[in-house]
């Protein structure tokens, strides 16, 4: 049974290092381009299980963020869906974390502008 000490380290916030910040954007990326290119098709569930391994790698890679709820929710609004919402909340969540300072990377003795 998983006891709250289990369940902070689910939304800890890693440090932003520059891999971290690459490997969002591509995930988020290729998620909003298999998403557009599936779209014609209409595969059913197709667009949903993207979805959810678009904000797992996203949570997980970037640590978790209240803005990865809404755009989850609006990715089964079926036109919506056709939008780069995945890369807009990485995009939002990235520049929110660098200006708070949360989720930082620093080295000792270095100090963000």
């Amino acid at each position: 049974m998983a006891g709250p000490r289990d369940a902070s380290a689910l939304f800890r916030v890693p440090a932003l290092t520059t891999g971290r910040i690459r490997l969002a954007y591509a995930s988020a990326v290729t998620a909003d381009a298999v998403q557009l290119l599936l779209g014609p098709l209409a595969w059913a569930g197709a667009d949903q299980v993207i979805d959810v391994v678009a904000m797992i790698v996203t949570w997980r890679v970037i640590g978790f963020h209240i803005l990865l709820l809404p755009t989850f929710v609006l990715e089964f609004l079926p036109v919506v869906g056709a939008l780069p919402t995945w890369t807009g909340c990485v995009a939002a969540v990235i520049a929110l974390r660098k200006r708070t300072g949360n989720g930082a990377a620093e080295s000792p003795g270095h100090r963000q502008a």
